[in-house]
């Protein structure tokens, strides 16, 4: 019966995304940004849910499963102040200039702001490799909960390649707007069930007090105020949030927008959100270490959905296993149609067609390659088996450090091309020195010390940046005169 209503939400997944066909114009534009037409609540759900992945449901559940409630600390307490702010900051300012230029990518952008093909090339080959181990978690998501949920009967591979299709289909069918209207029916599936299994489990263990009181008995490290997270690292990690204001999903569906006034909702009710998600993810990993006692490293990816399949009537876990589905692809969908989106515009179309490629030829290389993404994304997975949790925080690590190029854009007139390359370039070769020396080690920090290496990777890319802009010639005034002057005038619909 489980796998039957996982079935039957897929499906229902499909023809809510297939749905919006109808209102397809048949454009690049409609295509990749939905003409710019998403309303404020789309918008909220739309960012939301591409946000909220795998790593916020089973990722902080495995994660507070090893380090306690102090988890919730690490992430969702900052980023529900600091992401509204790179709404508010960024975002808005990100909308206006997309408008006022035509851009439907964020490469674009950079590329134009700078006027620099090489720094728009490099700068695609470093999101696409960020983006790679995001990926890997809503797949990897979606194989556990399928083994998990059905007892082992269905293999982790059957799960990922069903999430695969299930996004590859309606995305390449739908575009933007199926992407959205399918993120906000997924968004609101896993916020509703997420909050139904949370109460379903405390009250099978006997209520919320006895389930404390088990956890305090067997494990009180667990429910301590982050003794076992260093100062430095709780500190630093306040840095990850800022990944939102690099990731490639996230500049897309801002281009979306209707209007200014479309941010209005995700400003005000963003940070309610991450506390509706985050609050029952973290605590159901602590209450899972009563029910599933030594589990090890990446096994504890798995704890929610053990926790469902165990205290949940075979019905209500079939329900709530889709809820972990729709946080699964509710954000997979949006990062795989990002990729294709710059794949299509940045490199085809830059510099293969220029502006003689056809509204279909782009439609179809963008569907083309969100469907080799996938297939890549999934034949990695079936080698991987790493925490979400660390994965995701790899991810946003490199999104994080580049925060600095997309203030500078925006803000600064002085920066110049070659200060965001030094930038850029400063993200790619430390990240990939710290990931190397962290990946096998289980709570790396740099030298030990609790610093994790977003904070020092952004400390040298502002650096890069502002060194190296002021020892280079100023930019050209009317390139900077397109971005600056008379900005706010776009008008807000």
């Amino acid at each position: 019966m489980t796998l039957a209503i996982i079935v039957v939400y897929l499906g229902l997944v499909l023809l809510v995304g297939s749905l919006s066909y109808r209102l397809f114009r048949g454009t690049g534009e409609d295509y990749f940004v939905a003409s710019r037409t998403i309303g404020p609540f789309l918008l909220l759900m739309s960012l939301f849910g591409t946000n909220m992945t795998a790593f916020a449901i089973l990722g902080a559940s495995g994660e507070a499963y090893h380090e306690g409630i102090g988890v919730f600390g690490l992430m969702a307490s900052i980023s529900a102040l600091v992401i509204p702010s790179v709404f508010f900051f960024v975002g808005t300012r990100v909308w206006a200039l997309g408008k006022r230029h035509g851009f439907l990518t964020q490469v674009q952008y950079f590329r134009a702001r700078w006027d620099s093909g090489a720094l728009g090339l490099v700068l695609f080959v470093v999101l696409i490799a960020l983006l790679i181990p995001y990926l890997l978690i809503g797949v990897m998501a979606g194989g556990i909960t399928l083994n998990q949920i059905t007892g082992g009967q269905v293999p982790n591979w059957v799960g990922g390649l069903m999430v695969c299709a299930v996004v590859m289909t309606y995305v390449c069918y739908g575009g933007l707007r199926g992407t959205a209207w399918a993120n906000t029916f997924q968004t609101l599936v896993f916020m509703i069930l997420g909050g139904l299994a949370f109460f379903v489990i405390v009250d099978a263990m006997g209520g919320f007090s006895k389930a404390l009181a088990k956890v305090a008995a067997q494990h009180p490290e667990l429910l301590g105020r982050g003794e076992n997270i260093k100062p430095l690292k709780l500190l630093t990690y306040t840095c990850i949030p800022l990944s939102v204001g690099m990731f490639p999903h996230m500049f897309m569906h801002w281009l979306t927008a209707r209007g200014a006034r479309a941010f209005r909702y995700p400003l005000m009710v963003y940070p309610l959100c991450i506390a509706a998600v985050w609050v029952p993810s973290v605590l159901l990993g602590v209450l899972g270490s009563v029910d599933f006692p030594g589990l090890k490293g990446p096994a504890a990816n798995s704890i929610l959905v053990k926790m469902i399949n165990l205290h949940a009537p075979e019905l209500l876990a079939g329900l709530l296993a889709a809820g972990v589905f729709a946080a699964v692809m509710s954000s997979l969908d949006s990062q795989v149609l990002s990729i294709g989106t710059m794949f299509t515009q940045d490199i085809v179309r830059y510099y293969g067609f220029q502006n003689q490629m056809s509204e279909k030829m782009q439609i179809f290389y963008g569907r083309l390659f969100v469907a080799g993404v996938l297939l890549l994304t999934y034949v990695i997975s079936l080698f991987s088996a790493r925490s979400i949790f660390k994965l995701g925080v790899w991810s946003f690590t490199g999104f994080a450090a580049l925060f600095p190029v997309v203030v500078a854009a925006l803000f600064w007139r002085r920066s110049t091309k070659q200060g965001a390359l030094a930038a850029i370039l400063s993200v790619a070769l430390l990240w990939t020195y710290f990931f190397f020396q962290g990946w096998q080690t289980p709570g790396y920090t740099v030298g030990g010390t609790g610093l994790m290496p977003v904070a020092v990777i952004l400390a040298v890319a502002t650096l890069a940046m502002v060194v190296v802009s002021l020892l280079t010639r100023p930019p050209d005034a009317a390139v900077v005169g397109k971005f600056f002057d008379g900005a706010e005038a776009a008008e807000d619909n």
